[in-house]
């Protein structure tokens, strides 16, 4: 009797180390036009599921997230997944240089896994200025229960997405980029898609919808703001209430407290906020453009409301005030201030400051130059290092896989060239898991944000000036901070450093839409010759050089309702078990 239980015991340990998969979550997603009025007047924006912004991909550490996305548009279209690292996995990356564009009336299923991450995140359409239409919404990743916050587990979590609108159509303004109008000045700041509360009748028309966020008092909660605009930086602030910073960006932060900070464009913050006022009436959250050229900012505010449940009345006064425009130093001494949480773990035990970058070699390192748009060719262009960047009609990742000659060249330079700036398809070939230092200098008169997908980078450095070899003596080499998107003020540089341990091919990019869609941004190749990635997923869509190998798509599949390969196995398994010990009690 004693061996059968010792059997069982086996049995039944074996069983949960073959069930203990990480779990899958799915989604099924139509991509369309809505309309909405934002600023009061009636335009088409992009929806999901008839949303915008777009439903919260709420997960957590390590799970699996298979998203059915059908596009509804009336133009091909990508989802990128902005600062989901997608490890081994290029194919799920969803921009031009690793996917084709799924077309209109078609689906595809993203299939992939937020592995060893944690934190705020977003997804958006990454074709053809799509952004600046919608499309766009929040991705948190929760700790697995056994790493425990560096705070308090919040009494909520509650997600804002902050951005410069257009009334102009992500068409037309397509057309006035090409043509070198450029985006002047937005019409005006939504939070959440809606537009700003009637806090001025002289500034703001009555009639249109604004958010409204409803708190308790006396609790804390987590609020996480990501500026999803076209390319206007925003300070955020909340009348009255101070901002705990304790994450961006899947790195958790010294925890040290803002009465507003900026926000450029494509990044991700979390503060900790408690509702510690005294609710005589409801209160301002405010987002406002920084280093934009206007006449009359005060018609370029966000304004929602906070409310507490015991709210006296609405809220009322003026706006609190933003930082001063002609401090140029304010927002980057901001920047330099948010610092890495060395102690605390994240998505793994082990403290995020166990990884000690300051004392790696570094083995490559590349300082790029931007430029403001100029015409190239006949044709109005960005560039990084005098290169502006020429997508290709076969997407980069499928041409290395099937060896299609002359799609791309491994020959991006270190610096800037004594040259003709050009248009070409020009890659930065990456040495597997080598330590690069990258410096971005801008020289541009606006602030420019830039963006790596496939890795978390720190940001070590940034002043004012042109960078030189002297200016590491100004690196933070123990608790920069770790990120996918930093900025570059104008006439400024910034330096990273990046390990480069995830093979694939990743991009990029300037997050300005407008420097984006005209070319500033590149890919960076990465080999690992073991040759560790994941296969080409079996739905993978063709074009280019290789459509002859698309089929025509004769019917949506519907992913939400149908169960993994690996659950199906379980079932079985768990079937075979009973089914032996069945056999061995008789």
């Amino acid at each position: 009797m004693l061996s059968y239980y010792c059997y069982l015991l086996l049995l039944l340990c074996f069983t949960t180390l073959c069930l203990a998969e990480d779990p899958y979550v799915y989604f099924d997603w139509t991509v369309s036009f809505i309309t909405a009025s934002p600023l009061g007047v009636k335009q088409q924006v992009i929806g999901i599921n008839g949303q915008f912004p777009g439903p919260i991909l709420n997960v957590t550490t390590n799970w699996n997230v298979v998203v059915n996305v059908k596009n509804d548009l009336d133009e091909p279209m990508l989802l990128t997944w902005n600062g989901i690292q997608q490890r081994k996995d290029t194919w799920q990356d969803g921009v031009s240089g690793t996917n084709c564009p799924i077309p209109a009336g078609w689906n595809w299923t993203y299939e992939f896994q937020v592995k060893d991450q944690i934190g705020s995140f977003f997804y958006f359409p990454s074709l053809s200025l799509q952004r600046a239409a919608g499309g766009y919404g929040g991705i948190t990743i929760n700790n697995r229960n056994v790493i425990p916050l560096p705070f308090s587990t919040p009494d909520g979590d509650i997600t804002l997405f902050i951005s410069d609108w257009f009334i102009k159509s992500h068409k037309e303004l397509r057309k006035e980029i090409e043509t070198g109008v450029g985006l002047g000045a937005p019409d005006g700041i939504l939070i959440n898609g809606l537009g700003p509360y009637h806090y001025d009748n002289a500034v703001v028309s009555g009639g249109i919808a604004y958010q409204t966020v409803n708190v308790e008092p006396g609790k804390t909660y987590r609020l996480r703001v990501h500026n999803v605009g076209v390319s206007t930086s925003l300070n955020f602030r909340i009348q009255s209430h101070n901002l705990l910073l304790v994450e961006t960006e899947g790195s958790y932060t010294v925890q040290q407290n803002y009465t507003s900070l900026d926000i450029h464009v494509g990044q991700s913050y979390s503060f900790l906020v408690t509702m510690d006022q005294n609710a005589s009436s409801d209160y301002y959250i405010v987002a406002s453009p920084r280093f934009v050229n206007s006449s009359d900012l005060s018609k370029l505010v966000g304004v929602s409301v906070l409310h507490y449940s015991n709210s006296q009345g609405p809220a009322s006064g003026p706006l609190p005030d933003p930082p001063m425009e002609s401090d140029t130093y304010f927002s980057m001494s901001q920047a330099r201030s948010i610092r890495w949480n060395v102690s605390a773990g994240a998505a793994r035990p082990n403290p995020q400051g166990s990884f000690k970058y300051g004392e790696i070699t570094v083995t490559d390192v590349f300082v790029l130059h931007n430029r403001p748009a100029e015409l190239i060719e006949g044709k109005w262009r960005t560039t990084l290092s005098g290169i502006s960047y020429l997508a290709p009609s076969t997407p980069l990742k499928l041409a290395e896989q099937f060896n299609i000659p002359g799609v791309f060249k491994l020959d991006f330079p270190n610096k800037m060239m004594n040259r003709q700036a050009k248009v070409d398809t020009s890659v930065i070939n990456g040495t597997y898991k080598a330590f690069v230092e990258i410096i971005f200098q801008n020289n541009d008169t606006t602030v420019q944000s830039y963006h790596l997908d496939g890795y978390a980078f720190f940001v070590v450095g940034m002043d004012y000036g042109l960078w030189t070899e002297n200016s590491r003596s100004t690196y933070n080499k123990w608790d920069g901070v770790a990120r996918c998107t930093t900025q570059v003020f104008p006439g400024a540089w910034t330096a990273i450093l990046v390990f480069l341990d995830n093979p694939g091919i990743w991009n990029l990019r300037a997050q300005n839409l407008d420097s984006w869609y005209l070319g500033q941004e590149t890919y960076v190749s990465v080999v690992n010759p073991e040759n560790s990635e994941l296969p080409v997923p079996a739905n993978t869509i063709f074009c280019g050089a290789l459509s002859p190998l698309q089929k025509d798509q004769a019917r949506r599949v519907n992913f939400s309702s149908a169960p993994s390969l690996m659950k199906t196995m379980n079932l079985i398994f768990i079937g075979f078990v009973v089914s032996l010990l069945g056999s061995f009690m008789r």
